[in-house]
């Protein structure tokens, strides 16, 4: 009785099919492992980036917080401002009727 094992198929298998498997596993084992080492690299060089990012972030925040002026001191600076015009503008009124009084009585004298 000839059977799948005394046909051939044993050797086959042996002498072909399991060295081609097991390069395929090899194949595809270094691949995986080749992708997971790529992954690490960029999951790397995007954390150091995403860092470097933040500290300029940071570094441009403190930047700003030192040169600008902040909004409180704006108003206050803006009140301060229109505090001195209108002191200015009742001081060219008062000087404005004086002169206009001295004018009218430079007029009544002569």
């Amino acid at each position: 009785m000839n059977t799948l094992f005394e046909s051939g198929l044993v050797w086959w298998i042996t002498a072909f099919d399991l060295p081609v498997i097991s390069g395929m596993f090899w194949m595809i084992w270094r691949t995986r492992k080749e992708c997971n080492d790529s992954l690490f690299h960029l999951h790397e060089a995007l954390e150091l980036r995403s860092n470097q990012l933040r500290e300029a972030l940071s570094a441009f925040k403190l930047e700003v917080a030192k040169s600008y002026a902040s909004v409180g001191d704006m108003k206050d600076l803006e009140f301060r401002i229109v505090g001195h015009l209108l002191r200015i503008e009742s001081k060219l009124d008062r000087t404005a009727l004086k002169a206009a009084s001295l004018q009218a009585e430079k007029t009544n004298n002569t």
